[in-house]
């Protein structure tokens, strides 16, 4: 339990530390100070700065950039534009502090809320852009060093090791859930016949209606034997038999490093399409008063399927951390009040009226999103720890 809580901080760490590096590095190259990048939540154990002399100094405490700028001390003064990199001692993500983020600052030209709107609209997209990009190179990573992946369409130059049988999904009712077999295991065997493709397992299970077969699988425990019994299917030929999965033929596969990078585009691509249609489906249930609770996971829930992907192996643990990422995109570029998304809607809508909304009430109403999205997460967190017992 304590392993698979250090790997949850981790990527958590990497995911909100990759977002909040976008939203700093567009701020530098945009002309807006960032007066501090931090790894890690506050309070800070430890800084670093260039003074105006070209020094690297050492800050620690609560010392602020402002107050630095005041520092009767001429080697404490920070260099015009520069940045208090900082380790923080909660070591979950990080965060940035950007000039002028919260509307102050208008005349003065390095501050955020001078720029124009589509520089503003830049700098808060730029997080969800670069969680698309950590996406794509954890993929891609993933691909040069050998990843979990269907082997009936593959990409160019493909080498596949570990060929073996994959359940997609379990039938409700059927003889594989009866007989406990569970989405993700591999089929190894089947009476002592060692199968790779869809056409071998078929093949053997069709033939055997009524006969009790021996399934050798490999999953998340490792090997073990399932005692099945298939039955006929009156969808398929009167003599086929089946035992109610859906199953593919996988393999690790890897690729060269310029093919795994094209590979690794295309997967993500295809999951951030996936999942914008699938959160999509998600709000359209709710406008018809469905329940959705069973369809989401908070930190509990994530943090043990983070734990089974680590079990799992490195290339999987990359795999389940490049669609968090991809997760997380989604999610911060919604519309909603506290997130990125509903940052950009407040620009559009200056925008369009040709002045701000007030800065009080945008604060109040972002700080609402804040405590709606608490609560989500608080309920949600509750459901996953109720789903553990």
């Amino acid at each position: 339990m304590f392993v698979t809580i250090i790997i949850f901080v981790l990527v958590l760490s990497v995911l909100v530390f990759g977002h909040e590096l976008g939203h700093f590095i567009t701020a530098r190259k945009l002309g807006v100070r960032a007066d501090e990048f931090g790894f890690g939540f506050p309070p800070r154990a430890i800084g670093f700065y260039q003074n105006k002399h070209g020094k690297w100094r050492k800050v620690i405490g609560t010392q602020t950039y402002e107050s630095l700028e005041e520092s009767k001390d001429e080697k404490n003064i920070p260099k015009v534009g520069s940045t208090i990199y900082s380790l923080n001692w909660l070591p979950i993500g990080g965060f940035v502090k950007i000039k002028g983020e919260n509307g102050d600052g208008e005349n003065d030209k390095d501050s955020f809320a001078a720029k124009s709107i589509w520089k503003r609209m830049l700098i808060l997209s730029a997080g969800v852009i670069m969680n698309v990009v950590l996406a794509w190179f954890l993929f891609s990573v993933g691909y040069m060093l050998g990843m979990p992946q269907s082997t009936t369409e593959l990409g160019k130059n493909a080498h596949v090791s570990e060929s073996r049988v994959a359940i997609v999904e379990i039938m409700p009712g059927s003889p594989a859930e009866k007989a406990g077999l569970k989405s993700g295991d591999s089929i190894l065997k089947i009476d002592n016949q060692t199968v790779s493709l869809e056409q071998d397992v078929q093949g053997i299970v069709g033939t055997k209606a009524g006969q009790e077969v021996e399934v050798m699988v490999r999953g998340e425990s490792g090997e073990r034997i399932v005692k099945v019994i298939p039955v006929s299917n009156p969808e398929l030929a009167a003599d086929r038999a089946t035992i109610g999965v859906s199953i593919m033929a996988a393999g690790t596969v890897s690729y060269p490093f310029f093919n795994a990078l094209i590979e690794g585009a295309k997967t993500t691509g295809w999951m951030l399409k996936e999942i914008v249609f699938a959160f999509g489906g998600l709000i359209g249930s709710l406008f018809q008063g469905e329940s959705v609770g069973e369809n989401f996971a908070g930190p509990v829930g994530i943090a043990n399927i983070t734990g089974q992907a680590a079990r799992l192996g490195l290339a999987y643990l990359l795999q389940f951390t490049a669609l968090l990422s991809l997760n997380l995109a989604v999610i911060n570029i919604l519309p909603f009040p506290a997130l990125d998304g509903g940052r950009i809607l407040f620009l559009l809508i200056e925008k369009i009226k040709g002045k701000p909304i007030r800065r009080d009430v945008e604060a109040i109403i972002h700080n609402i999103g804040f405590m709606l999205l608490m609560a989500l997460i608080v309920f949600i967190t509750y459901k996953d720890i109720i789903k553990l017992f």
